[in-house]
């Protein structure tokens, strides 16, 4: 017995000394924010001013010396995001994940971003301002990857630290590109639907964009399963991505005469895939050359999102077309080549190798048209009989995109301003703009085409005819936007915007949900100040919703359901569409249109292109318009022999199965079934989804108010599971207020840093759900006041 308790003991101990050589170990890896370092390549002492949020203030006597110093203190938050991110375009993420990553790797390698990349950098001048700032930036990143510390992610991983280069930076550009892109989720789904059901079936999805009804004004007006797989293989890779894909956003500004400063308020939200760490460093740049506060994404040396004091500016996405299926036809006679208007071609073949960490690595060949490279074979389970290549607008015109984010966080004025947007060929952005002259703008980014009359870029198109492939391309100057418009404001929801000379621009474009809601509350007052921005950006209310519960209440046969079933009609016939944790009208609905849905398209999509569906921005369209659609071609269900169901036989069925499922998942008091139990969110680190590291790496669980296309967009899949796997929302929230600059204020999804032991890694959290914001402070004395001082010398 007392040889036992002497073991027990033993192992007590044991336990105890490794825990505290491993809390040591970690300790050890936490952000230096005070004191002294010496570094190479700055021409005078820097100081930084960490604020309570972990937010650096660099003060240096010149630009080159500050971007030098934000590389270092980037990386020693981010480095592990910066590693990660740097090996997703050319295909290195099997190196450390092993096979598992194997698809994503030879998607991204088949794109060609890293061959775009080099060529690229190789037309750059390496005397301009861009090139320059942007390797003093990298020579800070590489200075602390040399002397800094080790992130526990590259221990864990075994991650051998390489140099980075200005080439990673076009990578991590290129990625964040294509995860924009919406045509590879959607274009093969609905070339199956449309093969398999004809176009009456395909005009009820609003495939001919006739659902978009609320747009953003301008002003300057001058064969079945066959590629399915191929929509589900891009959804899948991107949904898993170890960096979060961007997804939509919000964004306005008011003119001086409808706030009640007399200034411009800009707001802006961008809304990506939550991870951890979330995708913004922010980051206050001061020196006599420059001044600008800046949301930077892991490995770049420019921000995205910026203010100073003379402008602001912010980003959503536009959802336009900028990539498109061709088919292809191979040669009968010759397998090697394909068929092009003048006859045939030979493909032009690409070899590639992936590394593949504890495993051999494999030889990938990449056949390539002149649209792009094919896709079969290198998207997961997609081999049609013949080719399938993917045309990428970012890999076919020049890439000018370190000049362009260098001139938006750079611009004296508007109009140099508007000449950063026009170097982005891709992706399609919608860049909102106010300043401190009054001036408020929306341009469109991107290198925007037109195709034949008859052709929808939403199918797989024609690759061999020569007709569907000749692009007629616009001039930047017919790209939508409007500049000090009278209507005193400018917005952005994902929207699609009013017909440029008549011609709609095709694309992706979200449902009108967030559009409405935010001109209804735009159009409702003429004063607006800083903290009606507040409120507004975390609205939760969606009148469309409203709408729909309401619609769909009233088509109930009311006949056939029990007591439980009328009080929760009761319940929604109520609902005025806001979605806050407490209430149960946004549980019921959101499952109603699950069951919904399913009803109404599964029977004739099949259980995949069903699954797929629920994925693109088509499903988001046609809930409120399909529905609207009495004898709509959708509602019969096509499984059952001899009948021919109605919207009331759909909509009964459907809710009676929503009650059902709720009953059995939250118990039967109605009451209960409030939307913070099943609406909740976790912010996931890549290393997390292994048990024993969650605790340490995520962040969260946390109910979270919010739903689908309400302005605080916080999106999830509809699905009958017992919960919602929230995947996205605003991965920042900005109020900028041009009348008391040093006072516009922020807020972030967790925290500034990516490690787990900073105070900084999460500080933010419970904030950010509550819909709190802080500072972004500009004010050199406030700021000495309340932070930590890092002070670099010149070594």
């Amino acid at each position: 017995m007392k040889l036992i308790k002497k073991i027990f003991l033993a192992l007590v101990v044991l336990i105890i000394v490794l825990g505290i050589i491993l809390y040591a170990y970690l300790y050890s890896t936490k952000p230096q924010y005070e004191g002294e370092l010496a570094i190479k390549n700055i021409s005078k002492e820097t100081n930084v001013f960490f604020d309570e949020y972990g937010i650096p203030h660099i003060y240096a006597s010149n630009e080159k010396d500050a971007l030098t110093v934000l590389g270092y203190v980037h990386a020693q938050e981010r480095l592990w995001q910066m590693e990660l991110l740097r090996r997703i375009a050319p295909g290195k993420l099997s190196e450390i994940f092993g096979s598992k990553a194997l698809d994503n790797d030879k998607l991204f390698l088949a794109l060609g971003i890293d061959e775009n990349s080099e060529e690229a950098i190789s037309k750059l001048d390496k005397n301009g301002k861009s090139y320059q700032l942007a390797m003093a930036y990298l020579d800070g990143v590489n200075q602390y990857l040399e002397n800094g510390k080790t992130p526990v992610e590259f221990t864990l991983l075994g991650i051998e630290k390489k140099p980075f280069t200005l080439k990673d930076v076009y990578n991590t550009i290129g990625y964040m590109a294509f995860s924009f892109a919406c045509a590879q989720r959607t274009d093969p789904l609905m070339t199956d639907l449309k093969n398999k059901l004809g176009d009456s079936y395909m005009k009820e999805l609003g495939i001919d964009l006739s659902y978009n009804l609320t747009k953003i004004n301008s002003n300057n007006n001058t064969t079945v399963q066959t590629y399915v797989e191929a929509s589900k293989a891009v959804a899948d890779l991107l949904d898993s991505s170890p960096f979060p894909p961007f997804i939509g956003s919000n964004s306005w500004v008011v003119g001086p005469r409808k706030s009640a400063s007399g200034k411009v308020l800009f707001a802006n939200d961008p809304h990506i895939s939550y991870s951890q760490p979330g995708t913004w460093y922010e980051a206050h740049i001061n020196s006599p050359d420059q001044e600008i506060y800046g949301y930077y994404l892991a490995g770049v040396p420019f921000p995205l999102l910026g203010h100073n004091r003379q402008y602001a500016y912010g980003l959503t996405m536009f959802e336009n077309d900028d990539a498109d299926f061709y088919q292809e036809e191979t040669n009968p006679n010759n397998g090697n080549q394909y068929k092009i208007a003048q006859g045939f071609k030979d493909f032009t073949i690409r070899k590639k190798e992936i590394k593949i960490k504890d495993s051999t690595a494999i030889a990938l060949n990449i056949k390539n048209t002149t649209h792009g490279a094919v896709m079969n074979g290198i998207l997961k389970d997609f081999n049609p009989k013949q080719p399938v290549s993917l045309y990428w607008i970012y890999t076919h015109e020049e890439n000018k995109i370190l000049d362009a984010l260098y001139t938006l966080s750079h611009s004296k004025n508007l109009e140099e301003f508007r000449k950063g947007v026009s170097y982005i060929a891709a992706p399609g952005l919608n860049v909102m703009y106010g300043d401190a002259q009054n001036n408020f703008a929306w341009q469109t980014s991107g290198k925007l085409y037109k195709m034949g009359k008859d052709l929808n870029p939403n199918y797989i198109l024609n690759g061999a005819n020569g007709i569907d492939d000749k692009l007629e391309f616009f001039d930047f100057d017919k790209n939508p936007r409007a500049i000090n418009p009278s209507w005193n404001y400018v917005y952005s929801a994902n929207n699609m915007a009013h017909e440029i000379d008549g011609y709609a621009y095709p694309g992706y474009y979200l449902p009108e949900d967030r559009a409405k809601r935010i001109v209804s509350l735009l159009e409702s007052k003429n004063k607006w100040s800083k903290d009606d921005f507040q409120k507004m950006i975390y609205d939760n209310t969606s009148i469309v919703s409203a709408k729909v519960a309401n619609n769909f209440s009233k088509w109930l046969n009311v006949s056939v359901l029990d007591a439980t079933e009328k009080e929760t009609l009761e319940v929604l016939k109520e609902w005025k569409g806001s979605n806050t944790t407490l209430e149960v009208a946004p549980t019921i609905y959101n499952k109603w249109i699950y069951f919904y849905l399913k009803s109404t398209f599964q029977d004739e999509m099949g259980e995949l292109g069903f699954k797929q569906f629920l994925k693109t921005h088509i499903m988001k369209q046609c809930v409120d318009n399909q529905s609207q659609l009495a004898n709509s071609v959708w509602w019969d269900n096509v499984s059952t022999k001899n009948v021919k169901e109605t919207r009331s036989d759909i909509l009964t069925q459907s809710f009676k199965e929503t009650i059902a499922n709720l009953k059995s998942q939250l118990g039967d008091n109605v009451a209960d079934w409030q939307w913070g139990k099943v609406h909740q969110v976790e912010y996931k680190h890549p290393i997390g989804s292994l048990a024993i590291f969650r605790p340490f790496f995520n962040v969260g669980i946390f109910e979270a108010p919010g739903s689908n296309e309400v302005i605080n967009n916080v999106m999830f899949y509809y699905t009958d599971a017992d919960h919602y796997e929230i995947s996205a929302g605003p991965s920042t929230r900005r109020i900028i207020d041009f009348s008391d600059i040093e006072n516009s204020v922020s807020i972030l999804p967790t925290g500034q840093s990516g490690n787990p032991m900073s105070k900084h890694y999460n500080d933010q959290a419970q904030m950010y759900i509550d819909g709190k914001f802080r500072k972004m402070k500009m004010n050199k004395k406030e700021i000495e006041t309340n932070s930590t001082k890092l002070v670099f010398k010149v070594k």
